[in-house]
């Protein structure tokens, strides 16, 4: 594991509350659109890349999905999850893990990343994000990106930005785009973040 990473976000949420860093959503408004049109039976594994303390989870139980899997690189994001949840949280299955380094064990109906894949900015770690994403994702990926309008950094870190075409180019083997949404996201602080959503029909083999 890249342990200046890991400790860079372990410092994060440490130090700061979700009312203090700039990609809580009170609710995650077209991760939930997305998800929900897919018409998924509540049986559907999720996984959530990246999840950290994010309240998708929350509304995803809420929604009545019974199998949520959250990946995050930084334990201690995933222990203020938990503890907020409650005993719901042993519905959740919990995966502490560098997602250069993740290793699914099944596939996933839906695949979504809000928070991570901007962050890999090299070629390899890009190429090898997309093959696993596409061995593991059985039907609908779900990814969010800063815009080209969007800030060049989160949380001090270099983040790389995408247009619709993209980031469809980015995933056109394995995957067909169903829609792309810009989305403005009112941070806590009240600064807004240019995003782009777009969600992709995993391609079928015959």
């Amino acid at each position: 594991m890249d342990n200046k990473k890991k400790l860079h976000w372990e410092k994060v949420y440490l130090e700061k509350s979700p009312d203090q860093v700039s990609w809580t959503q009170s609710y995650p408004i077209v991760s939930m659109e997305m998800i929900k049109g897919f018409n998924l039976d509540k049986s559907a594994p999720i996984i959530d890349i990246g999840g950290g303390d994010s309240l998708l989870i929350d509304f995803l139980l809420q929604e009545g999905f019974i199998d949520i899997t959250v990946v995050d690189i930084s334990a201690r994001a995933l222990q203020k999850a938990k503890q907020r949840l409650g005993d719901l949280a042993g519905q959740i299955h919990w995966i502490v893990a560098d997602i250069m380094e993740f290793k699914p064990q099944r596939t996933y109906a839906v695949w979504h990343d809000r928070a991570t894949f901007h962050f890999l900015d090299s070629p390899g770690e890009i190429e090898r994000y997309v093959t696993m994403a596409e061995r593991f994702t059985g039907d609908y990926l779900v990814m969010a990106t800063f815009s080209p309008a969007g800030p060049e950094k989160c949380s001090g870190l270099p983040v790389s930005r995408y247009d619709e075409n993209g980031l469809q180019e980015v995933f056109k083997n394995g995957f067909t785009k169903i829609e792309s949404r810009q989305h403005e996201h009112l941070t806590p602080m009240q600064s807004s973040q240019d995003f782009l959503f777009c969600s992709f029909k995993k391609d079928k083999i015959n």
